[in-house]
Formats: C-alpha cells, structure tokens, sequence
C-alpha cells in the first residue's frame, strides 16, 4: 500500500494525516484495491453500495443515462479524489447513477460503518478522517450547485461561457485545458454534440474564445 501513498495523502478524506497514521489507519479499516479496464462499468445504476472509493490512477465518470440509453456525465472523477460518499453513508438507497471508467484505473474501497464509527484502538487521527469526511460531502453539494448553474443556463452559449468562465477562474488564467473531449462536455453541459460545436465556433468567429481540442483561451 506505500506505493499509494502520495495519491492518498492528497485525497481530501486524509488530508492533516501523515503517512504512518495513514498505513495504521487503513490497516484498521481493512480497506481493499480493484482495478478496472476502460469503459468499464464500476457500479450500476440500481446497485446498492457499502463502500467509497478513492481513485488511486486513472480517472472514471458519474453517468446519468436515461431509458433510451442518452447518457449524461454528472461529473469526472480524477486520480486522488473519492466517489460513492454519498451513496455510502445512505445505506440502503439504491444508486441512481452509473459509475464508469474513462480509461484503466485502480480504486482504493473503504467501508463507510469503518469510516465513520470510531475503531476499537480509539486512534486520534480517526477524527480527523471524520471530519475531512464532512468536508468532502458539504464540497459535493457545492459543486452540485456549480453544476446546476451550468444547466440551468438558458441558451447553449450561455452554459458554455459559464462553464468556460468558471475554469478559467479556477486556473487563474485565461489560457486553460478543460478534462473533458467533445462528446464528454457535451454530456455533461446536458447539449447535444453538433449544436454545441456550431456554438463554439461562432464565439470564436465572434473573438469570445480560442481552442485547440480541450485547451480553451478566454479573450477580453
């Protein structure tokens, strides 16, 4: 599990923990790796699920698909960050959404009863994983708001300037690579994919933007 350890230890649900309480803590918490193959299906909708997962390489996809199949990205999942919180710590409720490798990936699966009841060993650092636990689910419901910002723009320029806007923001220049191709923003702005392509070409015919692929450049 060393091997692991740098992506851990960026992970938000370890954050404040150094790496000797970290190999104590998941020792206690008997967690366990599973590797998975691009496209593949991690979780399906209607699954019930116990555990969290902690992407340790590689990326996967929170799908939303319909019964005709239409499917839509809820959001992109990277290398150190953690999914399934939620669904986790409801128990019982059946998954609403899909869960999908975007390329090969390994995941760390920790169980949410271990997670959050103190072990019997009363470590010290459990309460800080707890508490760095709270932080994930109250960071998930803020980027649920960010995400119905995006969809509840009226216009498909308008749910593209505001997401461009926000990534933008985030790198903190104007020049910035977005993790998703075409089809994926598509999905995931909820629009479909020739619209959306005709739009940003006619705001970079209208000096709004450039791009080469998933690279974007906002101009004044």
């Amino acid at each position: 599990m060393r091997e692991y350890l740098p992506v851990i230890r960026r992970s938000i649900l370890f954050r404040g923990i150094e790496e000797e309480e970290i190999l104590a803590m998941l020792k206690c918490l008997q967690v366990h790796v599973r590797s998975f193959e691009k496209r593949d299906f991690l979780h399906r909708n209607g699954e019930s699920l116990s555990e969290m997962g902690l992407v340790l390489c590689g990326s996967v996809h929170l799908i939303k698909e319909d019964y005709w199949g239409k499917r839509t990205i809820l959001e992109r999942i990277p290398q150190g960050q953690i999914f399934g919180e939620v669904f986790a710590c409801v128990g019982q409720q059946p998954l609403n959404i899909s869960i999908v490798a975007v390329e090969p990936v390994k995941v760390l699966y920790l169980n949410i009863q271990r997670v959050t009841n103190s072990c019997t060993s009363a470590c010290d650092f459990h309460v800080r994983l707890i508490r760095n636990l709270m932080q994930a689910l109250a960071g998930h419901a803020l980027f649920l708001n960010q995400k119905m910002e995006y969809i509840s723009q009226r216009t498909t320029r308008e749910k593209l300037m505001t997401y461009l806007s926000d990534q933008a923001l985030r790198a903190g220049n104007s020049r910035f690579q977005i993790p998703f191709n075409r089809q994926e923003l598509a999905d995931y702005l909820g629009i479909e994919r020739s619209a959306m392509s005709k739009e940003l070409s006619k705001m970079r015919q209208d000096g709004l933007i450039d791009f080469q692929k998933n690279n974007f450049w906002l101009r004044q």
